[in-house]
């Protein structure tokens, strides 16, 4: 039975232990989906279908409604006198006059035939456009993951720097009692102590420093994934070989969403260039009007009476060609500013790959002799700590080494955690 719980208590451990772990993957993943802009996908796709299904409607059968009331100067009238044939005895009929104040009302529905597509430029416009702000979204959402990068490294490196200090409060702590049992031996004097006793302020001064940054890192990382991160969760460090290969470095093909944001622009560019030839195209339809009103179709008659009038309508707007040659001027000056603005772009992020090639080179030739000077530094103290307990030394001298060592040990973990970091600064300027 004590087995079994054990083991349940085991499982359990296990458990909380791997939920308090956190890798940098989870980390950008959680953050995308805590950021506020994330919602901004869902409504762009919305506003599409939305804009998409306004300009299919132009197809539908169009109703409108006119109504007027007139007050005319004059009216129709028949130039015709027929006063000599009625005082010779003829009868002549009495021709209607209109009256001056008219009245009519009309509703009128009306059908496309074909618009020039005009509807159909109109489609492509709002898809190129909606095109346009989900890969904004994406450049926008592209941004997080380097400011995640700064943090999960940041805290990466505190890590490091609080271990070399809990080695050097060690460290420190053993001398204190090497010396101890020296000056009881009478080889070292009291005010040895308060040397290495100072050193042991100064390092808890450091820890405090770094536990205090450490926390803030961890709180705003936190913040930006939306997760309760502490001071015990772990934060898993990347392996530099899996991160990144000889390849990407060697050649780093560019895979940022900027890039599909300018081939965006340009396509919207087209679009609009498509509706602009479609604006003076011809524009042929079908319609019925039926109305009420006085006159009607009948213009001698001055009775209010129905009327309907059907037909085709042909209709050929010649006024948008008056500006169509500027304005297509105009967009492919938009698509050379385009155009541009990508070709410098290409040329700084080629600047940027150089330079953190060239950074991942520096800092890996330079973790080739990090081992070997830690060894020399170590092996540096221990000859001087046997000196100290021979006399021949002093404790400041001992104390004065022990700094080169823990340096030279924060120097090994700040290249190691440097050279992740440009790793990922690689990553993540070519999207790889």
């Amino acid at each position: 039975m004590k087995t079994v719980i054990c083991f349940i208590f085991l499982l359990f451990g296990c458990v909380a232990t791997a939920s308090a772990q956190r890798t940098l993957d989870e980390c950008q993943q959680k953050a995308k989906e805590n950021y506020p802009l994330i919602k901004k996908y869902s409504l762009i796709e919305q506003s599409k279908a939305f804009s998409l299904a306004n300009a299919a409607k132009a197809w539908l059968p169009q109703f409108q409604l006119n109504a007027r009331a007139t007050l005319q100067s004059e009216v129709t009238k028949i130039p015709l006198d027929f006063s000599s044939l009625g005082a010779i005895g003829i009868s002549v009929p009495e021709i209607p006059t209109l009256a001056k104040d008219q009245y009519q009302a009309t509703l009128e529905a009306s059908q496309v035939l074909w618009d020039g597509g005009a509807i159909r430029a109109q489609q492509k416009v709002i898809q190129a456009g909606s095109e346009v702000e989900r890969t904004q979204w994406e450049v926008e959402m592209y941004a997080l993951e380097e400011r995640v990068n700064q943090l999960f490294f940041g805290i990466l490196l505190l890590n490091e720097q609080l271990k070399q200090n809990r080695l050097l409060l060690d460290e420190l702590a053993r001398n204190d009692t090497t010396i101890r049992h020296s000056i009881e031996n009478g080889i070292a004097n009291p005010s040895d102590l308060d040397v290495i006793k100072v050193e042991q302020l100064n390092a808890k001064q450091v820890r405090t420093q770094l536990e205090s940054s450490r926390k803030a890192f961890v709180d705003m990382l936190g913040i930006m994934t939306g997760e309760a991160l502490t001071e015990k969760t772990t934060f898993v460090k990347p392996d530099a070989d899996h991160a990144v290969g000889t390849s990407l470095i060697r050649s780093s093909p560019i895979n940022r969403p900027e890039l599909q944001l300018f081939d965006a622009q340009n396509n919207l560019f087209d679009s609009q260039k498509s509706l602009l030839q479609a604006a003076w195209m011809p524009k042929l339809g079908l319609f019925l009007q039926g109305g009420y009103g006085r006159p009607g179709l009948n213009m001698l008659s001055d009775q209010f009476d129905p009327f309907y009038i059907g037909g085709v309508r042909l209709s050929w707007n010649f006024g948008a060609l008056y500006t169509q040659k500027n304005d297509l001027r105009k967009i492919e000056i938009n698509k050379n500013v385009v155009d541009t603005q990508k070709e410098l772009f290409l040329y700084n992020i080629s600047l940027m790959v150089s330079r953190e090639n060239r950074e991942i080179e520096r800092l890996r030739q330079l973790m080739q002799d990090d081992d070997e000077i830690i060894a020399l530094r170590e092996s540096i103290r221990k000859a001087t700590e046997a000196k100290v307990v021979n006399g021949t030394a002093t404790v400041t001298d001992l104390m004065r080494e022990l700094t080169h060592e823990n340096l030279a040990r924060q120097t090994q973990a700040a290249h190691e955690i440097d050279l992740l970091m440009a790793i990922y600064n690689l990553k993540n300027t070519t999207n790889n």
